[in-house]
């Protein structure tokens, strides 16, 4: 008797060399520091409730190898694209938004240069305390988490132009890089890899 294998959803992933990249003015964190950070994040628990961040996983190739976009601020902080959700505000919509202000050029029409496509939620990450720890599950004896940040897959289109804030670099990063790298990337991106293996890469 054979064995039935489920076959996998399908992604479509753009080649890097259909992209451009530009410039635009710099774009500052809103806090600082890390612990400036924390204590915005404590201020405003009290007035708002847990925090919502919204963050996208942009899926790209090049020669048939599988890249995520990441921003580089400095010479070893990564992260995903992506931001905090206003309160009452739809956290897809509000990534999008918050992708147009990162990555879009900046033109006189309200429209955006870049259509992004929000699907999949990929994954979770819970803050239990006012503290950097963040885990992938909400611990048992947490009840009022601080900080919720979930990570969608954003579909491109086939080629586009970005255009980056001059204090950040936006970068290509193969995973094999990311894999099992959590010193170098930290516990969320370097997770990326087996999420992403639930998909059926289509290279276009």
């Amino acid at each position: 008797m054979c064995d039935i294998i489920e076959k996998p959803s399908s992604v479509c992933l753009p080649a890097l060399s259909n992209f451009t990249f530009g410039s635009k003015e710099p774009q500052y964190e809103k806090d600082p520091s890390v612990s400036a950070r924390f204590k915005r994040l404590r201020s405003e628990f009290g007035m708002w409730g847990m925090r919502q961040t919204s963050e996208a996983l942009l899926l790209l190739h090049e020669h048939k190898l599988p890249h995520v976009l990441l921003l580089q601020l400095g010479t070893a902080f990564f992260k995903l694209p992506g931001g905090e959700v206003r309160p009452g505000q739809d956290p897809r919509e509000s990534l999008k938004e918050t992708l147009d202000n990162l990555l879009c050029k900046e033109t006189e029409s309200e429209s955006p240069t870049i259509d992004w496509k929000v699907t999949d939620v990929i994954s979770q990450w819970w803050r239990p305390s006012f503290e950097p720890p963040q885990y992938p599950y909400i611990p048992p004896h947490v009840s009022c988490p601080k900080e919720c940040r979930t990570i969608y897959l954003v579909d491109l289109p086939e080629s586009a132009t970005f255009a980056v804030p001059r204090n950040y670099r936006l970068v290509a990063a193969p995973l094999f890089e990311l894999y099992d790298n959590s010193t170098s990337y930290g516990p969320v991106i370097s997770s990326l890899p087996q999420l992403i293996s639930r998909y059926n890469p289509i290279y276009l």
